[in-house]
């Protein structure tokens, strides 16, 4: 048996797992600082933007330690997509978008989510196939070996042979 799962992003998402909480609370810190100086429509956008990663991120990285450590392809394959879609967009938007008077921590603490992010999206994508790759692998030769089962041998007469006994 092949261990399939992947150590360098296992490493990646311990490591996301505690510097989550240390770069909410910077985001939140930097946030309350500057949020009298934000625009109406930047304050409702950040502060949907936080909702929406906090919970993203508790879910993305619970898939992504069952999917990976357990080998299980459809937690793994959501992990891929959360890291993908909802979250590296999001961060990306935080860290280029120059309307929300990034402050110099908060890009810091933004380049380092998203080196995260972006290095766990080819992580995982390498991971996914291997995985996939190697059970599809499994499923046939299963399934070889049934058929090979239900064959019959070679002193039992059979109904394509014609035999009329």
């Amino acid at each position: 048996c092949e261990i399939l799962s992947s150590l360098p992003l296992q490493m990646s998402l311990y490591f996301n797992v505690y510097f989550f909480p240390f770069w909410w609370l910077v985001t939140v810190a930097i946030l309350y600082q500057k949020y009298p100086a934000l625009s109406d429509y930047y304050k409702f956008i950040l502060v949907t933007i936080m909702i929406l990663v906090s919970l993203t991120e508790l879910i993305r990285l619970y898939l992504g330690y069952v999917g990976n450590l357990l080998e299980k392809v459809p937690e793994l394959a959501g992990f891929w997509l959360l890291t993908l879609l909802p979250q590296l967009p999001v961060i990306l938007f935080l860290l280029f978008n120059e309307g929300l008077k990034i402050h110099s921590l908060e890009r810091a603490v933004h380049i380092i989510f998203a080196a995260f992010l972006s290095f766990q999206v080819v992580a995982a994508f390498f991971t996914l196939r291997r995985m996939v790759n190697t059970l599809a692998a499994r499923f046939r030769l299963t399934e070889f070996h049934r058929l090979e089962e239900q064959r019959p041998g070679p002193g039992v007469p059979s109904l394509a042979t014609g035999s009329s006994s």
